[in-house]
């Protein structure tokens, strides 16, 4: 049985996914906090790009909260083109390009492999058609600061919505699919 590939991204109202620490937690509550709880339940590998690996594993190994009693034994699978030999904090390198890396991962047994971004890598992947789930929590606020997941650079591509959610927070959780016509030519 074939894995299933999700990313998950904090977003706010005009599309920036960086710089969460600036405007996610004054909404965030417990909601938000079960959903996370259960993706990250059902996953058992997760993939970063090298900029958010190094920035996490700097961070989350010392950390003590729920977040990191899941992320410091999880399998982590790090995009990379600079980084070699072997890597801590229960991390490898992923080999050769990313569509066949993600494939033979998928056949491996295991639960869900969760894309963890940063914004390149996941829009990268997300465009390629390797992300079977993508979950945008939309927070109600605007950013002038960071960078969108799909910005001007992206050309029109086309989701199927597959759930959402409000949030008493005031957040909507949207979790899309890439629709097989997704791309204009």
């Amino acid at each position: 049985m074939s894995r299933t590939i999700t990313a998950h991204m904090f977003s706010t109202l005009n599309g920036v996914t960086e710089h969460a620490e600036h405007w996610q937690f004054d909404a965030f509550g417990p909601e938000e906090m079960e959903f996370m709880q259960k993706m990250t339940a059902a996953t058992t590998d997760l993939v970063l790009g090298r900029t958010l690996w190094q920035e996490w594993s700097g961070y989350w190994p010392g950390a003590q909260d729920p977040f990191a009693e899941w992320v410091n034994p999880v399998r982590k699978h790090v995009l990379t083109s600079t980084l070699t030999g072997e890597l801590p904090w229960n991390s490898v390198i992923a080999t050769g390009d990313a569509a066949g890396y993600l494939g033979q991962l998928r056949q491996e047994p295991g639960g869900d492999i969760a894309i963890a971004g940063g914004v390149e890598t996941t829009r990268r992947l997300v465009l390629a058609g390797l992300v079977d789930e993508l979950t945008l929590t939309i927070h109600p606020v605007i950013s002038g600061e960071g960078r969108r997941l799909f910005d001007e650079s992206v050309p029109t591509t086309r989701m199927h919505l597959l759930n959402s959610t409000q949030t008493q927070a005031g957040n909507i959780v949207a979790t899309y699919a890439l629709r097989s016509d997704s791309a204009d030519a």
